[in-house]
C-alpha cells in the first residue's frame, strides 16, 4: 500500500532495552538527547502516520538537517509522558540539543523566517 505521506530522510531511533528499565523521566531525557536533532513523531520518516509529522520530516530534509526520530505510536508511556514532560500537548515535537523547539506550525514558521536554519546550525 502506498502512503501519501511517505518521505525519505531521518534515522529512526531504537531505544536500548536497558533504557526501558529506567524511570520515565530518565527515559525521556535519554531519548531527547539521543541525537542532536530528535523528532518525536507519529510513525517513521518512511511511513509517517500523520500529515504534520510528514511535513516536519520534509522540512528537515529540505534544509539538509541530519536528524533522528522516535515513533511515539510504538510506546504509549513515552507518548503520554513526553506531553507532560515538555508541557506540549501535541505531536510532532522537535528537539535540538535537548531543547524543545516546537511542533509543525512553529517549525513551518521558523523555516519561512530563516530561523530554523540558524537553530539547526548552532
Amino acid at each position: 500500500m502506498n502512503n501519501p505521506f511517505q518521505v525519505m530522510g531521518g534515522q529512526a531511533y531504537f531505544e536500548p532495552a536497558e533504557n526501558k528499565a529506567l524511570d520515565l523521566n530518565s527515559r525521556l531525557k535519554n531519548l531527547i538527547n539521543a541525537a542532536p536533532v530528535m523528532l518525536f513523531m507519529k510513525g517513521t520518516p518512511d511511513m509517517p502516520q500523520c500529515g504534520f509529522s510528514a511535513n516536519v520530516c520534509k522540512i528537515l530534509n529540505h534544509v539538509g538537517a541530519s536528524y533522528s526520530t522516535f515513533n511515539i505510536l510504538a510506546d504509549m508511556d513515552v507518548r503520554e509522558g513526553l506531553k507532560q514532560f515538555s508541557n506540549w500537548p501535541t505531536y510532532p515535537q522537535l528537539y535540538v540539543k535537548g531543547e524543545l523547539i516546537g511542533g509543525n506550525d512553529i517549525i513551518t514558521e521558523m523555516l519561512n523566517s530563516g530561523e530554523l536554519q540558524e537553530v539547526l546550525k548552532s
